[in-house]
């Protein structure tokens, strides 16, 4: 293989401050930080193929994920990423439209279990580019989604449960669809040391979702379900999920996300997060307001997990 050529290094970032307020709890300092900092590389070798690299470090530089892209002309882009998220079915965690955050996503804390395939362990996805238009299938797999990240001519540490594991996805839109519709849909399967008392069975995962934008809304439904193997206590994990979003202008956008989570254990209980939402940006300047309630927050019915908050966010990026 030949060395990429005429490369280029480029560094992007951006700081959120938000002020959460929790009528019901005790919370001290209400005021938050986050930083985000991105190394972006790209080339091109001498054979025509392109590499494309990024390192990502979240709050505080705190090292997050890398990815290197390698893209074969008329066969596809493969990436080799280091996990954490971002990767096969977890790019489709929560996909329902949104001007900001998740239901769940804005501070509150709700638990909720969604997709994840295997974006815990270093994996290794295609995205072939040879589809029709509108036509965008990912394949990912892992020799160990237990084990996340390594350094070169290392291995990284395996939590002895989950083991070999692929995700396929696949994204209609565009020529592919009616105008303003996208179709989605994802399935992952992890093999898990199975024994009797823990664990009977390996873990799958399923979702599959619509948007639909007409005009200012865009609407979008999704469900999911996640069988992790357990021979008992919680087995499996249900979720649907909505939102509808309105552009007010160009700068100024509206919403409503609701999430309900099912969890089958011994209690058998449901989670369901919503949110109203909205969001200003001018430039590199983003505020973002966001009005949330959890019921039975992380599948417990305890007084303490009936949650209500509210988060104002400003957000620049450089």
């Amino acid at each position: 293989m030949s060395a990429a050529n005429s490369g280029e290094l480029s560094v992007t970032g951006g700081v959120d401050m938000s002020y959460t307020s929790f009528p019901k709890e005790s919370t001290g300092n209400p005021l938050g930080i986050g930083s985000n900092i991105t190394f972006s590389g790209s080339g091109e070798m001498d054979n025509g193929w392109t590499v494309g690299l990024s390192i990502a470090h979240s709050n505080a530089a705190v090292y997050s994920n890398t990815n290197v892209t390698v893209t074969v002309p008329s066969i596809g882009a493969f990436r080799v990423s280091q996990g954490v998220s971002g990767s096969g079915i977890d790019r489709m965690d929560d996909m329902t439209p949104t001007v900001w955050e998740e239901a769940y996503g804005a501070g509150l804390g709700a638990g909720i279990d969604t997709v994840s395939g295997v974006s815990g362990g270093a994996n290794i996805e295609l995205t072939p580019n040879m589809l029709p238009s509108g036509m965008t299938a990912r394949f990912a797999w892992s020799p160990d989604v237990g084990g996340s990240k390594a350094a070169d001519k290392g291995s990284s540490v395996t939590d002895s449960i989950k083991g070999t594991g692929y995700d396929l996805t696949l994204v209609a839109d565009g020529d592919a669809t009616p105008e303003g519709m996208t179709i989605y849909g994802g399935i992952a399967k992890v093999d898990i040391a199975q024994n009797a008392a823990a664990f009977n069975d390996d873990a799958t995962e399923v979702t599959a979702g619509i948007k639909y934008a007409i005009g200012s809304f865009t609407l979008g439904y999704q469900w999911s379900k996640e069988e992790n193997g357990r021979a008992t206590t919680t087995t499996e994990y249900q979720n649907d999920g909505y939102g509808v979003t309105f552009a007010i202008n160009d700068d100024l956008s509206v919403g409503y996300n609701n999430y309900k989570s099912e969890q089958t254990s011994t209690t058998n209980v449901e989670t369901e997060a919503s949110s109203v939402q909205i969001a200003y940006s001018a430039g590199g300047l983003s505020v973002r307001l966001a009005d949330q309630t959890v019921d039975n927050a992380k599948y417990s019915s305890a007084t303490t997990a009936q949650r209500d908050a509210t988060t104002l966010s400003v957000a620049l990026a450089f």
